[in-house]
């Protein structure tokens, strides 16, 4: 478990880190969605239980140095953990101060946090700050990882999204997904008998090899070599921060011998591990309840804020066109230039970048608001006053500032629907993407508007 420990102590680090270096973009008072209003807005709201629904560090600090020296001495806390003696008292407590400390960046994040790596690293590091090789306490870290991939597996199939059903989603998966990389353009040339039996090799890792987990130590490591297999050729790809290293690590308690050196025979130890086991089991049956569509005890609410069990399954439907976002500024209303992102697609000539294991959480968020409007999409009307007002916190968050860091007069976006080029436009006029006007997506607005 020393192993597993030092793992998850990294993966802490590059969360923090990548992190820290957005953050003032993201939320600080010049950011797109400033935390102290946000703060206040839930206080208004709630009152004295803000803290249970935003459980945040923040509330007791939030400066614009804040936002970056909490991420920061994370960074520190991580380094630390992963020096300091395995599952000794100062590892518990390190991971403790990592898990409150991510959860706060988690809970003042807004929009730009709350993924599903961001609630599978709290979880995970939940189970940390109680671990040892008590053969109960590596359960629950095996129990973690069945439901992680067989939820990923339940999803697919009760979304009844067409695409999964008849074994096509990996045909548009790889041109679809937030940030595909350079492999992503070849995977796609795949004939499509390679991207049908991929994609029932995804089921079958999902929905069967997770029950190898509680199997014999052989079945154990079947098990984590073929989810370990599908997390690299994921990550080989598409860029998907930490999420798929954290899954690997959660693959190495199946490697452990079958027989593990006993714990201390302390006494509380055994009601710790009782009442671990009777909460995680507990809000995993609940958890899965809701999944389920079923009602939950309203207790259950109360809990979910804090990460300690949670529930997953990405791409439960696949997305089956790409429309990007090209945000344009202008001085004149006339001549539009486009300001460019680090690492979503915009440029045809610009091969897929690979972001991993960084994740550009505005580029992320770019995506998703791609599949609504501005008007579901609050956050973007904050980005293009931001834009408008030149904020350094946000400009830096971006590839090419058009306008040298001066405020232009005028803000639009259009759409445009993309899709991989073929090989012969790549070979001609070297173009990885395709692209074809989808309309107007943010009106053309100034500082009046």
């Amino acid at each position: 478990m020393k192993l597993f420990s030092r793992a998850l102590a990294i993966i802490y680090l590059i969360a923090f880190v990548s992190f820290a270096v957005q953050a003032q973009g993201l939320i600080g008072s010049q950011g797109i969605l400033p935390l102290e209003p946000f703060l206040g807005a839930v206080w208004q709201q709630v009152g004295s239980g803000a803290f249970w629904s935003v459980p945040t560090l923040f509330w007791w600090w939030h400066s614009d140095f804040a936002l970056v020296a909490i991420p920061w001495i994370g960074a520190a806390i991580a380094v630390a953990a992963a020096l300091l003696p395995a599952h000794g008292a100062l590892q518990r407590i390190a991971f403790a101060l990592l898990w409150f400390g991510y959860l706060s960046l988690v809970g003042a994040g807004q929009v730009f946090m709350g993924y599903q790596w961001d609630y599978l690293l709290l979880e995970a590091g939940f189970l940390a700050i109680f671990l040892t090789p008590d053969p109960l306490r590596v359960l629950l870290l095996q129990w973690l990882l069945f439901r992680l991939m067989f939820e990923s597996g339940v999803v697919k199939l009760t979304s009844h999204d067409p695409t999964w059903r008849n074994l096509t989603a990996l045909t548009y998966h790889y041109w679809t997904q937030p940030l595909p990389t350079i492999l992503a353009w070849f995977a796609d040339k795949a004939p499509l008998w390679f991207q049908n039996a991929s994609c029932a090799v995804v089921f079958v890792v999902e929905l069967a090899v997770p029950f190898l987990i509680f199997g014999t130590r052989i079945m154990k490591r079947i098990a984590a070599v073929a989810i370990i297999a599908l997390q690299v050729l994921i990550m080989a790809t598409g860029s998907y921060t930490f999420f798929n290293l954290l899954t690997i690590a959660l693959c190495i308690p199946l490697g452990l011998p079958r027989k593990l050196p006993p714990s201390k025979p302390v006494r509380s130890n055994i009601y710790v591990s009782g009442a671990l086991i009777l909460l995680i089991f507990g809000f995993s049956v609940i958890s899965l309840t809701a999944m389920a569509g079923l009602p939950t005890p309203a207790f259950a609410d109360r809990i979910a804020p804090f990460g300690i069990v949670n529930t997953y399954g990405l791409f439960a439907s696949m997305t089956t066109q790409r429309i990007e976002i090209d945000v344009q500024g202008s001085n004149d209303g006339t001549n539009w230039q486009s300001y460019a992102f680090r690492y979503k697609p915009g440029n045809l000539n610009r091969a897929p970048v690979l972001a991993e294991p960084y994740q550009p959480r505005l580029d992320w968020q770019m995506w998703f608001a791609a599949l609504g409007n501005f008007q579901e999409n609050v956050w973007f009307q904050h980005f293009a006053l931001r834009l408008l007002q030149a904020s350094p916190p946000v400009l830096a968050l971006l590839e090419h500032d058009p306008f040298g860091g001066k405020p232009p007069k005028y803000i639009r976006a259009l759409a445009y629907q993309y899709r991989f080029s073929d090989r012969q436009i790549l070979r001609t006029k070297g173009e990885w993407w395709t692209r074809r006007p989808a309309g107007d997506y943010f009106p053309t607005v100034s500082l009046k508007h």
